[in-house]
């Protein structure tokens, strides 16, 4: 039995919580798979490279339209792959290794609370005077008939598997469906789409969501508003039973991929156990200050927010650490927007509120709109289908929403992403500052003077 003063339980987001301000602290660090977490080992980090990887094959495939005479002539994938994870994995040791002579003991293999604030890993038990849980998420399976008897992916697995398939059919339309489609896609899979809405990216603005669907149909066979019967092994991979309109339609592919959302990993840490509450969709119930239902535990990242967004899993570690270090002055969540992003092609980007949102909730709004065909570095582009678009309060000019498909989305968003924080008007943002001519930042500054606000009288 070992008592420490602080256990965290997750590498991922939760290794970076030990600081010098814990000097004399007696700490442990609990992981159950690798250091680094989802992001580093499966999400974020190494689909990013990939994405990246497809972008240059997508550049190759269209060069033509430059007056580039170039072929894309196929895809390496070991080599693709070992350059990602050969870069990633050794990493994990290395961390381990700095973790254990930065004074923290490591323990590696599954927690499961026995008792509040006491856990069991392995057979050792430890307990803590403070708890910081930061689990993560893993992918939804969803019951299907027969897809417990076929081989399947998910994101934990699909960006490790040992060739490029031919063929690739993809259950679900949310953003894993939409990044990997667009890594296998532009490296040569032919990729189906199987998806219950009738566009992807479902939570998105109405005009972002309808575009992209569009640009995807371009690209892809996708079986939108679809319901999936059963899956089954073929000869040749797996075949995908599906009723469109009432039609039964079948999908067959090399390999498939189940996309359909992630939960929570509260159940596997024992939450009910450890005394720890939690809500209908199993996250990990914390206050503004991430304190859980149980006295000197906090929970943070997936496990604790619906976001799925490893920027704000990193925001919550520093108010955690500040609360764990300064408990006479804690720091509360006051976070009053969160931006995300999606890496295919096109690319995505919002930030705020969508219109259908204003809408619903009967806010007042303005709307600003500008393609980037409309600006200098657009026609550099050739770009026929990005667009940058705005929401605005008519009242105080403030900033509700922002929403931008098309290259560099992520970046583009970023301006708006601090007016938003800092409470800058669209006035000041369209008047106010210079953009840089003719660089592609314009179609922000050209959709910000394109808002419209109704007359005052």
């Amino acid at each position: 039995m070992s008592d420490y003063d602080l256990v965290i339980v997750g590498a991922g987001s939760g290794n970076m919580l030990p600081s010098d301000e814990f000097a004399g602290w007696r700490i442990a660090v609990v992981e159950s798979d690798r250091f680094g977490g989802t992001c580093l080992n499966r999400g974020c980090i190494p689909s990013k490279m990939l994405v990246y990887t497809a972008d240059v094959a997508e550049t190759t495939r269209h060069a033509g339209q430059y007056g580039i005479d170039a072929a894309f002539i196929g895809a390496h994938w070991a080599a693709i792959r070992d350059r990602v994870f050969g870069r990633i994995d050794p990493i994990h040791e290395r961390a381990v290794a700095y973790r254990r002579t930065s004074g923290a003991d490591v323990f590696l293999g599954q927690a499961r609370f026995v008792a509040p604030k006491v856990l069991d890993v392995g057979g050792q038990i430890i307990r803590g005077s403070h708890f910081v849980l930061a689990v993560g998420s893993r992918p939804h399976v969803p019951v299907i008939p027969g897809l417990d008897a076929v081989a399947f992916h998910t994101s934990d697995t699909i960006m490790r598997i040992d060739k490029l398939p031919a063929s690739l059919v993809i259950i679900g339309g949310g953003f894993i469906a939409a990044e990997m489609g667009h890594v296998f896609g532009g490296l040569g899979s032919r990729v189906t789409i199987v998806h219950r809405g009738p566009t992807l990216l479902a939570n998105l603005d109405h005009d972002i969501r309808q575009r992209f669907t569009a640009c995807y149909a371009k690209r892809f066979d996708l079986r939108l508003e679809s319901r999936v019967d059963q899956v089954m092994s073929t000869a040749t991979g797996v075949a995908v039973d599906i009723t469109v309109d009432g039609i039964a339609q079948r999908v067959e592919a090399e390999t498939l991929l189940v996309a359909t959302g992630r939960v929570p990993n509260s159940d596997l840490v024992g939450a009910v156990a450890g005394g720890l509450e939690t809500d209908e969709h199993g996250h990990l119930v914390a206050d503004a200050t991430y304190a859980t239902s149980v006295p000197g535990v906090w929970a943070l990242g997936d496990v604790a927010n619906h976001f799925q967004l490893k920027h704000m899993a990193n925001a919550e570690t520093r108010i955690v650490r500040n609360n764990l270090v300064h408990p006479d002055t804690p720091i509360r969540a006051e976070f009053r927007v969160v931006p995300s992003a999606v890496f295919a092609d096109p690319q995505v980007a919002t930030v705020g509120a969508t219109e259908h949102n204003l809408q619903r909730d009967g806010i007042a709004y303005a709307v600003g709109r500008r393609d980037y065909s409309d600006t200098a570095f657009g026609w550099a582009l050739e770009d026929s289908s990005s667009f940058v678009k705005v929401l605005a309060d008519p009242t105080n000019h403030r900033l509700l929403g922002a929403h931008i498909i098309g290259p560099q989305a992520s970046i583009l968003l970023q301006p708006l992403v601090q007016a938003m924080c800092l409470d800058n008007t669209v006035d000041e943002l369209a008047h106010d500052v210079l953009y840089i001519h003719p660089a592609l930042s314009e179609v922000v500054e050209q959709a910000l003077l394109d808002v419209e606000y109704p007359d005052a009288n």
